[in-house]
């Protein structure tokens, strides 16, 4: 069933107002009729079916006429750190990430980051982020979309660390603990509960081993990735998953 994020005003008690893009694509797409039941979601706590009243150009009025009490959301709240990648990488990694999991993406400048940083582009390239986030999840029957902030310089993103319990830093060269390694313990020390975890992963280039320290001396966790080097997209995809495993979302512990 087709389903709809809407911001917390549109609710009116048990009617919702869906406006712009979403009810043209009920309207004209799904070519929706009064009757016809859709699944709406105000991205926080109220997730309903809904039965269409009306439909307009612009404007769909919704009743709501069952609650859902859904989980769909990992237990393990994981925010990607992305190195900003060149071309449309990044919009791969927020819509798969998205549908594996992910509580909300970071774009960082590091040292090796080829991508040059326009900031009067950003916002647009915020927008078009944030809209993939959405039909992403959507697609995916997530109950929040995840957050798309601004890109942040490396430093900044070293100050974010201490409000994570977990700091996992993928870098190609560490030979020693892997991500499972340090994932795996974490994970079995809190059985029941949840976590906020951050996964910083580099770009094409990887990180410098200047940036690496830092990160520790940050108090990351560096992890490597097995024994294959993989591109910058999907790195991201493959920590992601395991630390869902591991924290129990796919069968783990």
């Amino acid at each position: 069933m087709q389903r709809y994020f809407v911001e917390k005003e549109q609710f009116e008690e048990n009617k919702v107002r869906i406006l712009g893009e979403d009810a043209r694509h009920i309207g004209r797409v799904m070519r929706g009729r009064p009757g016809d039941k859709i699944i709406v979601c105000d991205g926080a706590d109220r997730l309903v079916l809904a039965e269409l009243e009306s439909v307009e150009t612009g404007e769909v009025i919704a009743v709501a006429v069952e609650e859902i009490a859904e989980k769909s959301e990992a237990r393990f709240r994981v925010d990607i750190a992305q190195s900003l990648p060149k071309g449309d990488k990044l919009e791969t990694v927020i819509q798969k990430c998205t549908e594996i999991g992910a509580n909300a993406f970071v774009p960082f400048l590091s040292e090796r980051t080829v991508v040059q940083y326009d900031a009067k582009k950003e916002e647009k390239r915020l927008q078009r982020w944030s809209k993939i986030a959405k039909e992403a999840a959507e697609q995916s029957h997530r109950s929040r979309i995840p957050q798309v902030s601004q890109p942040l310089t490396y430093k900044q993103l070293l100050k974010t660390f201490g409000s994570y319990d977990l700091v996992l830093f993928c870098y190609e060269k560490e030979d020693g603990l892997q991500l499972r390694d340090i994932v795996r313990p974490f994970a079995e020390q809190r059985p029941d509960g949840e976590a906020n975890v951050l996964l910083v992963v580099g770009p094409e280039g990887g990180f410098a081993e200047r940036e690496a320290d830092e990160a520790a001396a940050a108090g990351a966790k560096i992890a490597g990735l097995g024994k294959r080097i993989l591109r910058a997209e999907t790195a991201g995809m493959a920590a992601l998953s395991c630390i869902l495993y591991e924290s129990g979302e796919m069968g783990g512990i």
